[in-house]
């Protein structure tokens, strides 16, 4: 449905009858995906006391019975924690929400696919990703680059060693840019989505091993360069990404430190301070975490590559706004 159809009708759905059947027919195929291969399949609250703590995700809150709670941005801490306890294979498919995501493919509520497999690292989990996707999109090829790789055929610097200075001259000369900052990743950031994300190729890419810097909750270990890298990867199709996955990080301590990380970055650029996850590091603490991969996919926009459309309003049943 068109935008002036749906201001003339605000009551009727944006997707058509048969954007909710193919819908319908992606679930299918993931849940059967995961059935072939014994995944269990499991729900976990949308609703908790805790909330990321990542500075480039923001979570909506609510009050209830006096106490705030927030909508998970992502089911990951309620399936770690069970991971903890059973050390099971399992799948969550389902919603998640993030605050202030509103465009052409983010909306605030959205479905997300995120997995974890036991006993896996990064490498075997991005050949079932692979997989998954190229079972929903056969005529999709495949390209895998590292980070490092990517930067160098494009930009011809090495992301790992390089200077904020060095960044910040490069993007200057390459981006017309006022920004202001001293934080490495930032400016890492900004090239990668500017220089790097629309080369892309026509397929379906896996960028892997991260810096350092950037590797939220994965662990990090070192290439063959013997340089520390951050053991993530994501996943585009035709320049839009898709997919993040790590090889999980299991140290307790460690979990702990970057979150206080990050609540320190947020009080220093005055973003709001939230209460991290205690739970989850509970559970690293105290439960068997075992050796395992895990990864998030965004299903609308998964089913956007299948329908081919490049607006999210076009295959969500109602759009955020209006309601």
């Amino acid at each position: 449905m068109t935008t002036t159809s749906l201001l003339k009708h605000p009551w009727k759905p944006s997707a058509s009858l048969t954007t909710l059947q193919a819908r319908a027919r992606l679930y299918q195929m993931i849940r059967l995906f995961f059935s072939q291969r014994n995944v269990l399949e499991v729900d976990v609250p949308i609703l908790s006391q805790a909330a990321t703590v990542d500075p480039f995700i923001d979570s909506l809150s609510t009050l209830m019975m006096g106490d705030t709670y927030y909508l998970q941005t992502s089911p990951e801490f309620f399936m770690k924690r069970l991971l903890a306890a059973y050390q099971q294979d399992m799948y969550y498919l389902g919603k998640a929400f993030r605050q202030g995501e509103q465009g052409q493919r983010h909306a605030p509520e959205f479905t997300m696919l995120e997995w974890y497999r036991v006993g896996w690292d990064d490498r075997q989990l991005i050949n079932e990703v692979k997989e998954l996707i190229q079972h929903c999109l056969p005529e999709v090829s495949y390209q895998a680059f590292s980070y490092k790789e990517l930067f160098q055929q494009q930009l011809s610097l090495d992301p790992h060693n390089v200077s904020v200075d060095e960044l910040k001259k490069l993007a200057h000369h390459r981006l017309d840019t006022v920004l202001d900052s001293n934080d490495k990743n930032t400016w890492l950031d900004l090239l990668f989505s500017h220089c790097i994300e629309p080369q892309l190729p026509d397929a379906l890419v896996c960028v892997f091993d991260f810096p350092e810097s950037q590797a939220a909750l994965a662990r990090i270990e070192h290439n063959l360069g013997q340089q520390k890298v951050a053991r993530r990867f994501e996943m585009y199709v035709n320049r839009m990404e898709l997919v993040n996955g790590y090889w999980e990080l299991r140290d307790a301590n460690e979990q702990e430190r970057r979150f206080k990380a990050d609540v320190t970055y947020r009080r220093r650029y005055e973003l709001p301070e939230l209460p991290y996850d205690q739970a989850l590091v509970s559970a690293l603490n105290e439960g068997y975490f075992p050796e395992c991969a895990g990864v998030a996919l965004g299903i609308d926009r998964l089913l956007m590559c299948c329908l081919q459309t490049q607006n999210i309003q076009d295959v969500l049943s109602f759009p955020c706004q209006p309601c």
